[in-house]
């Protein structure tokens, strides 16, 4: 079967075997991704196998209507899963959730035995044990390998202080260069982090940067959903809210900080959206301060997120003060510009670059409580500047940041390695 490429000519339709730790039902960055690129791939031709594990994230409790067993499996969009056990931790603990990371390689490189022969196999991070088994699958198949890389490691746990120098971060750092080297072709989604593979000597051609994006079927502007507000009690307040991962990476005792702070404009009311390691230290930091304008709605549908993001009055993208969070580029910023919401950075880096161009949000520096207060009084204050600053976002993402035109640039990348090997 031929697959139609822009320039109307007609390319064999490719196997592509991908791995990924996360996949929906999961929720997640990766996740949404994945499923999103190998759902594109799927209708222009392609026959696309997933791995995976059985979803779990964030808690390490397996979600309902699946179980921990051996194999698992189901098509998704046209998408053949096979989802492996898992050893199940919680989204917390470097231990517990490195031996989550090694197991799941092992079992990955198993499952791979019950799949044909692809034309290329393909591993995302973010942690990159999923890597190592995309490598060894790909040699046991006999086909290249693409590393698709959304976070730096070890670099990022290294800067959030869950392993310090000593023999561990050099075999890490030896593993993250092996990594490199063993691919056929890499696949970013920042500047920086083709810098950081360049800078490891990695040739720039082998690098291709796709940039996260979003599906404009699902996310673009649109009403309030009052009913939705009203459920949780939060009618008739201006909302402000943090949606994602409730991790390290986000510094969220700053917006606990703030709400402190503001908790005597009984008209503002704090949302938070999402579980994560951080979610029990908040739980308690709230109920020790006593503050009820702060609410946690926990882990919501992804099909909901398009109503969560079109009600809330405010959304907030928070990244830790650390240089490794000044290469990376959030992939929910660019939800919340479709939908043309109010947006506040605070932030450093390649995103904050690409926002002062944009002009599609309100820039602050990250872990400033005094800044963050400032930008939310701002945005209640001036709405039309704030409603100014959401129709430019939308434009911005609307010009480059499709993600069916991505998943497009990524196949035809992989069809060029694949066409460089054979």
């Amino acid at each position: 079967m031929g697959v139609k490429a822009r320039d109307g000519t007609f390319k064999q339709a490719m196997k592509i075997l991908f791995v990924t730790h996360y996949f929906p039902p999961e929720v997640n960055a990766p996740a949404n991704r994945t499923h999103e690129h190998c759902r594109r791939w799927v209708l222009d031709g392609h026959d696309v196998t997933v791995i995976t594990g059985v979803p779990n994230h964030p808690r390490g409790e397996v979600f309902d209507g699946f179980e921990n067993k051996w194999i698992q499996e189901e098509t998704i969009d046209g998408i053949h899963v096979i989802r492996t056990w898992m050893y199940l931790a919680p989204n917390a603990g470097f231990l517990k959730r490195i031996a989550n990371y090694l197991v799941f390689a092992l079992t990955a490189i198993l499952a791979s035995f019950r799949t044909n022969r692809p034309d290329i196999v393909v591993a995302t991070s973010p942690q990159f044990f999923v890597g190592v088994a995309g490598a060894i699958i790909a040699k046991l198949k006999r086909r290249p390998f693409v590393l698709e890389i959304r976070d730096l490691w070890p670099k990022s746990i290294v800067e959030l202080g869950q392993l310090s120098e000593g023999p561990i971060l050099r075999a890490l750092e030896a593993l993250e260069r092996w990594l490199y080297r063993s691919a056929s072709g890499v696949v970013v989604n920042t500047r920086t982090f083709h810098d950081h593979i360049t800078a490891r000597g990695i040739a720039s051609d082998r690098i291709e940067l796709v940039y996260n994006g979003i599906d404009p079927a699902a996310f673009h502007p649109k009403a309030k959903n009052l009913e939705l507000l009203a459920k949780h009690n939060l009618a008739g307040r201006f909302t402000v809210a943090y949606v994602g991962t409730l991790g390290l990476a986000h510094g969220l005792t700053l917006l606990i900080d703030v709400a402190e702070r503001m908790r005597e404009r009984k008209e503002v009311q704090f949302v938070l959206i999402g579980d994560g390691a951080d979610r029990a230290k908040l739980e308690a930091d709230i109920s020790r301060r006593g503050l009820t304008n702060v609410t946690l709605l926990g882990l919501q549908p992804r099909s909901m997120m398009p109503d969560w993001i079109a009600s809330i009055d405010l959304l907030l993208v928070l990244l830790r003060d650390l240089p490794v969070f000044e290469t990376v580029i959030p992939s929910k910023i660019f939800e919340f510009l479709a939908e043309e919401r109010p947006v506040v950075l605070a932030a450093k880096g390649e995103i904050r670059r690409m926002m002062d161009e944009a002009g599609g949000a309100l820039v602050i520096d990250p872990e400033v409580t005094d800044q963050l207060a400032s930008a939310i009084e701002e945005v209640i204050q001036r709405p039309e500047e704030a409603a100014s600053r959401a129709a430019a976002g939308r434009s911005w993402v609307e010009q480059g940041f499709i993600r069916d035109d991505l998943a497009r640039k990524m196949a035809r990348f992989l069809e060029r390695v694949v066409d460089s090997v054979d």
